[in-house]
């Protein structure tokens, strides 16, 4: 059970070229720091502007709020890189951040705060999916395509995998970083939060309304970085999934190919010429198929050992890797090789008795298939092993420790809350 605490909260604002919106975000945030406060466990908050190479007034206008720290990249580098100067020059237990086109209303960092406590939550987002959302309806469909594929990967539900207002534990930013610097920067955190497995992430609606000014996300170009980050997501924490929807697709295609020819093949005892195509596409297909599956459980063993946890055992990826257990592995090679056996023996009866073979060809297709599925099983089998003795003479290696080193301690320096900040050559330079 989860207990309230006292928090003290950055708010990053993250603004290329929003002149006619900045001031009155940054406004709304601090007139909306005293609902905060009461309202939630927050005792403290700091507001952080980040220009990202703005060449608008946008950096004027922020300047001129007194209470609000701005800093500034000479260039720009990206929405996501924005907010991640903001976390680091911030030094709020609980870090956010909102967009700075006027979309987002301020006082909602109450009720997600107050949701970290209460939940338990490592992340907190608004959902902009709701009825009132204002929203253009091509960027609500391309979010709900991002969202079904997200929960189809993670088997858990997000509405909005790229909203712009968020609360963070800091905490937890070890386990959601590396991510990217562009506008892409909120899915790739959606799918890590959901796909790494140990932080919770909770979601909350949120009102949105219509942005000021001009958007810089271009639907087709950001979209697919969107999608990308998502996959690269399952990729690096559940690749046996990804492996297995790729697979499951082409099982099917190669079911829907061989269907006729095999459903011919048991009424006439014979093939038609042109069915001999479709049946080597469809075997090319299984035989693809049955590496993607057989890949995903290396795939899922070698992901489980470098996050430390343990390899799947629910859902598809479960069952298939219950096909490598003792008894399974004897059954799946009885299964795949019986078969094969028994296809071809007429054949090799025949031969042995006339030198002739009249067998038809098809048994000796789908024999050879079978042995072919049954070596990738069988290399599987021998890589599995192998991972496993690795991590029993890693887990047995002496651990060796380097030679303690005293440091001097350097002063941090201070960042205050009119300071600017230029990046030049990699740098910070404050003036």
């Amino acid at each position: 059970m989860s207990q309230s605490s006292s928090h003290l909260l950055t708010i990053v604002i993250p603004a290329l070229n929003e002149e006619d919106a900045i001031g009155d975000t940054v406004q709304r945030c601090l007139d909306a720091r005293a609902h905060i406060i009461e309202t939630s466990g927050v005792e403290e908050i700091e507001i952080i502007v980040v220009s990202d190479g703005s060449t608008d007034r946008t950096e004027e206008i922020a300047r001129s709020f007194d209470e609000v720290a701005v800093l500034v990249f000479v260039e720009n580098r990206g929405y996501g890189a924005a907010i991640k100067e903001g976390f680091g020059h911030g030094t709020g237990d609980l870090v956010s951040f909102l967009d700075a086109d006027g979309t987002c209303d301020p006082l909602f960092f109450a009720d997600l705060c107050r949701a970290v406590d209460e939940q338990d939550a490592d992340l907190v987002l608004g959902s902009r999916m709701g009825k009132d959302s204002e929203m253009p309806r091509i960027r609500m469909i391309g979010n709900t395509i991002f969202a079904w594929i997200l929960g189809l990967l993670s088997r858990k539900r997000v509405d909005d995998t790229a909203s712009g207002m968020r609360v963070i534990r800091r905490s937890a930013l070890p386990n959601l970083y590396p991510l990217p610097d562009g506008l892409h920067f909120t899915p790739a955190m959606s799918a890590r939060a959901l796909l790494e497995g140990r932080l919770n992430l909770v979601e909350l609606p949120m009102t949105y309304s219509e942005r000021v000014g001009r958007s810089k996300l271009s639907v087709l170009k950001d979209g697919m970085r969107f999608l990308t980050s998502i996959v690269q997501a399952a990729i690096a924490y559940r690749p046996a999934r990804p492996l297995l929807l790729a697979s499951a697709v082409l099982g099917v295609l190669s079911v829907l190919l061989a269907a006729q020819p095999a459903v011919f093949y048991i009424r006439e005892a014979r093939l038609e010429e042109w069915m001999i195509y479709r049946l080597l596409l469809a075997s090319l297909l299984v035989t693809i198929a049955s590496t993607g599956v057989m890949s995903s459980v290396v795939a899922d063993r070698i992901a489980a050992s470098a996050h430390g946890r343990a390899p799947t055992s629910l859902g598809a990826s479960g069952w298939v890797s219950g096909l490598f257990t003792r008894r399974g592995r004897r059954v799946a090679l009885v299964a795949l090789l019986a078969p094969a056996f028994l296809l071809v023996l007429p054949g090799v009866l025949e031969y042995l008795s006339t030198g002739q073979v009249e067998m038809h060809w098809s048994r000796a297709a789908l024999a050879s298939l079978l042995v072919v599925v049954a070596a990738i099983f069988g290399i599987t089998v021998f890589l599995l092993h192998m991972l496993e003795l690795i991590e029993k003479q890693r887990e047995s290696a002496p651990v060796s420790r380097p030679p303690e080193r005293v440091h001097e301690a350097r002063p941090e320096a201070e960042l205050r809350p009119s300071d600017s900040v230029d990046f030049r050559q990699g740098r910070l330079k404050a003036r």
